[in-house]
């Protein structure tokens, strides 16, 4: 269902993709926007029990695109580095390819836990405030869970 890799001198293990899941600080988020176009946005997420976790305004061109084509693209990139001298970049990325679901409001433990993840990866240590934070927001805000049916992480390292 999904391709394989062109470039397999650059193909990396999974693991190493599930590491940048865990340590990036952001990824791009690609939809299937309005009039077929695609729609690609740079969020705050968190990857946990092998999904991905993201948070967002009650409606909006991304809700929007989920809600109509659930099917979406994550990615993440770390260790980049431009050498100039080759004309090429080195970098490691991780794609995952997976269905979106905005997490209702009746599935109040599952947003919770959501929103709590990720505002632990952005702000450890602050249980007290985490936890007011979520009270304050929770209704003014969507939780996003993607499903990942495909990982793939790719590296390019040249010295």
């Amino acid at each position: 269902m999904f391709r394989e890799m062109r470039r397999k001198d650059r193909l990396a293990e999974n693991e190493l993709g599930i590491k940048l899941l865990e340590e990036c600080d952001y990824g791009v988020l690609s939809v299937l926007g309005d009039e077929g176009y695609p729609y690609g946005v740079p969020m705050n997420y968190v990857y946990q029990d092998g999904c991905i976790y993201l948070h967002c305004f009650l409606d909006g061109h991304k809700i929007d695109a989920i809600t109509k084509h659930p099917k979406v693209c994550f990615t993440v990139v770390s260790n980049v580095e431009v050498l100039p001298d080759q004309v090429s970049t080195n970098y490691t990325s991780a794609i995952v390819f997976g269905k979106a679901s905005v997490i209702p409001p009746s599935d109040s433990d599952i947003r919770k836990t959501a929103f709590a993840a990720i505002m632990n990866k952005y702000v450890p240590g602050e249980e007290e405030r985490t936890n007011a934070y979520i009270h304050a927001q929770a209704a003014n805000t969507n939780a996003i869970k993607i499903e990942v049916e495909h990982l793939s992480c790719k590296q390019r390292n040249i010295k």
